[in-house]
């Protein structure tokens, strides 16, 4: 006769039948309940939205941003600028390495347009410039000797001496003479200066998308050709003119007080298409305030050294009034890439929900029915209070078992041992809490078992209405019709 194989302990298979349980129950799919709301106007709110949402994405995210590209801004960008052309003043000709600085030619030019010369300034004492703060004087006794004033020409005397012209007075210095206003002379260049021509070579150069391009076809013929945006793009010579008129002001008074004046190049492409629509844009406008007095015009000074008898070295001192050139890049690229994409698209797709959250809100608030919508939308489970002596029911819940009532067992008899045949469907509720078979593992069948076996042991159970169709038709007939 053959032995029976032992069987596993109570508890092992008890732990087995749990984890299976809830391995199950892992690859379960729980689903939101959906209601539908038969209510014109929420729905029109709703399809509203939604389409407000929908509009938005498709026309301003991906048409006119264009999120579906991977971008990339600031170009590197390099400037070469170079400025022709030749004017007179009342007693000179003018040419371009007089009236151009610097003269290398960069993203930054500037041409001269009048000038206040002072001539022949040798190192001597002279009077001050009656434009540096306290420097008239009455006598001896006004100049302290030694003084220096950083906005004057020089280190002062101690010397009150009479002016360049009139019957002012002033504190000597030792500086250059004769200083700068004592006897400067003023010479415009603006009579030819808007013929002046300006050529801009800018190359730009996008690293992540290797793309790389001029503002200057090639073999293009630069001798006979000035800028045209519509029939010649890609020749880039300026009139000086042509520049002012553009930024909106006027040429002569610009040319008499100075200012600057930004040419930006705009290279916006879109690498998805062929490289020919990546084109430069010009632009122009004054970059200094024209209604500022303190910050408006642009001038600087420089001097010209030169030596007679080769022992006395004199200067010419030049303050220079002209129109500043500034050439500034700046641009995007875009290129269609997956990432992005997928974003934006994730982005909206997402945002389309906040028609439903709106909805919601307004039909669980402002709505008349909205308690009745309440009831059918959210489900209420209603948990009786533990008693002191409740703690072992829900270890057994925890451990996927259900103890039978107090009431099944005889006060005078305890529960039998458990035998080596398993039990059958009508035995389950009569068999120890060790061998009890384990509920599903999710969190809906806990919830069921927690509710009626404390109702069982507690001895009370809820009273559960049945529906009745008076009942409901009565207390809201129109509101279930709209659902």
């Amino acid at each position: 006769m053959a032995t029976a194989q032992p069987g596993l302990p109570a508890g092992a298979a008890m732990v087995r039948r749990l984890a299976r349980g809830c391995w199950s129950a892992f690859w379960d799919y729980e689903t939101p309940k959906v209601i539908v709301v038969r209510n014109r106007r929420l729905g029109f709110v709703h399809r509203t939205v939604q389409l407000l949402i929908l509009l938005y994405f498709v026309w301003y995210v991906f048409i006119v941003q264009k999120s579906y590209q991977d971008s990339e801004t600031g170009p590197e960008s390099s400037i070469i600028t170079k400025v022709k052309g030749i004017t007179i003043s009342e007693h000179k000709v003018w040419d371009v390495e007089e009236y151009v600085k610097p003269p290398e030619g960069g993203s930054v030019v500037s041409i001269i347009t009048r000038m206040e010369v002072t001539p022949s300034q040798i190192l001597g004492t002279c009077p001050e410039s009656m434009r540096v703060h306290s420097s008239t004087c009455q006598s001896d006794e006004d100049c302290i000797a030694g003084q220096l004033d950083m906005q004057g020409n020089g280190i002062r005397t101690g010397h009150c001496v009479p002016y360049y012209h009139g019957d002012s007075k002033t504190c000597e210095v030792s500086a250059w003479c004769p200083v700068e206003d004592g006897t400067s002379e003023n010479q415009f260049l603006g009579k030819m200066a808007p013929n002046f021509t300006i050529l801009i070579k800018n190359n730009i150069h996008y690293p992540k998308f290797k793309f790389s391009k001029g503002n200057i076809a090639s073999q293009k013929n630069l001798k006979h050709c000035t800028f045209d945006q519509d029939s010649d793009p890609y020749c880039p010579i300026f009139k000086l003119g042509f520049i002012v008129d553009q930024a909106g002001e006027n040429f002569t008074e610009l040319a008499h007080k100075g200012g600057v004046i930004g040419v930006i190049i705009n290279w916006d492409c879109d690498l998805d298409l062929s490289e020919s629509e990546c084109n430069p844009k010009y632009s122009f406008r004054r970059l200094d305030p024209k209604y500022d007095p303190a910050f408006s015009g642009y001038n600087f000074r420089f001097a010209k050294y030169y030596k007679i008898n080769s022992t006395t070295t004199t200067r010419t001192l030049i303050k220079a009034y002209g129109i500043r050139i500034d050439v500034i890049v700046h641009g995007q690229a875009g290129k269609f890439s997956l990432i992005p994409t997928i974003i934006n698209l994730a982005t909206a797709l997402t945002s389309i929900g906040v028609g439903s959250f709106l909805c919601d809100w307004i039909l669980l608030t402002f709505m008349n029915k909205n308690k009745l919508y309440s009831h059918k939308k959210f489900d209420k489970v209603r948990t009786p209070r533990h008693t002191s002596s409740s703690w072992p029911v829900t270890l057994a819940l925890v451990l996927g078992q259900v103890p039978p009532p107090p009431s099944h067992y005889p006060q005078d008899q305890p529960p039998s041992p458990p035998s080596g045949r398993g039990p059958t469907l009508g035995e389950v509720a009569e068999l120890p809490l060790s061998v009890q078979p384990p509920r599903p593992c999710s969190i809906s069948a806990l919830t069921e078992q927690v509710v009626d076996t404390l109702d069982l042991h507690m001895g009370q159970r809820l009273p559960v209405p049945e529906p009745s169709q008076k009942d409901s038709a009565s207390t809201d007939p129109k509101g279930l019709a709209q659902l």
